[in-house]
């Protein structure tokens, strides 16, 4: 098959192993910078041209788009799929997953549980929105935050009214959500493919923090999840239209909660841990499911 890997760095872990996965098996692969594409919108030769010339035909394409480039990038991914090539995650789920306020409430539509959650926009709701979810202690998020940036945990009412009232001078959207003591700093992430959660590890915060982040310092181990975490792991995959997604569920007393859906989960801390080939699960996936050949003779 020939595939293409949507990435603005091709010396990313995550890039680095699902091309080598990829040639592993025989396929072609290419990766390609979104940005340096641009699109002919047209019903009847629709096509996507890369650094001045036009690219052939893909049979699949793997999207590692940041979160930065969400918008482009997924329009990108778009007009791919209009050109006939299989995506391995759907651009309209990644844009969903990525809008946080939607996919909670996609979620809880669902039946999902979740952390207790609050979303407004008037500096006069703030103290009945620290009420709804609970009261202090309580985590304040920035929508459009990423990798535990913009996460901010508020110890005091006090502090809470401070940090809602900063981020509303910014203009920026906020999501006050329930503090799960009892996790601890701890979180799980699942890796969903399909309808199977392939690998799970325990994430633990650094001292001092309680963002379990990789990325910020945190530390993993593998770890065995219940049924019950399994489940609620895949529907919320499943809720978001995601082939490939990194759940990220909380242990409290009442239960798994679901904490974030990733529609673009790194794979180096994953397969450190777990010692498992999840790029060759990806690529494998793709075979299944992808149909090699040539395009339709007409797009969309």
């Amino acid at each position: 098959m020939k595939m293409a890997i949507l990435s603005r760095d091709e010396s990313l872990y995550s890039c680095r192993r699902l091309r080598e996965a990829a040639e592993q098996r025989g396929h072609f692969i290419q990766i390609l910078d979104p940005l340096s594409c641009y699109m002919n919108i047209n019903p009847a030769s629709a096509a996507v041209h890369y650094r001045g010339e036009p690219l052939g035909h893909f049979d699949a394409v793997i999207p590692r788009i940041g979160t930065p480039i969400t918008f482009y990038g997924t329009a990108v991914l778009r007009q791919f799929e209009m050109c006939g090539s299989y995506p391995l995650n759907k651009s309209a789920a990644i844009t969903c997953a990525r809008d946080k306020l939607r996919s909670l409430q996609l979620l809880a539509r669902e039946g999902i549980d979740m952390p207790v959650t609050g979303f407004a926009s008037s500096p006069d709701d703030t103290q009945d929105l620290i009420a709804m979810v609970g009261g202090a202690p309580l985590v304040v998020k920035l929508v459009e935050g990423t990798q535990g940036i913009g996460v901010v945990l508020a110890e005091t009412r006090q502090a809470a009214e401070s940090v809602i009232d900063a981020f509303r001078g910014l203009n920026a959207h906020i999501l006050v959500q329930e503090f799960i003591k009892e996790a601890q700093g701890h979180d799980i992430r699942c890796l969903v493919i399909g309808k199977q959660v392939v690998a799970a590890i325990e994430r633990a915060a650094k001292e001092g923090d309680f963002r379990s982040n990789l990325h910020r310092g945190g530390k993993a181990h593998p770890v065995i999840i219940t049924g019950q975490e399994r489940d609620i792991a895949i529907k919320a995959a499943a809720t978001l239209g995601l082939e490939v997604a990194g759940v990220d569920i909380l242990r409290a007393h009442r239960g798994p909660l679901v904490m974030e859906v990733n529609a673009s989960p790194g794979l180096e801390g994953i397969e450190t841990i777990s010692g498992l080939d999840i790029a060759g699960m990806m690529i494998n996936w793709i075979e299944r499911h992808a149909i090699p050949g040539h395009p339709p003779k007409t797009a969309g």
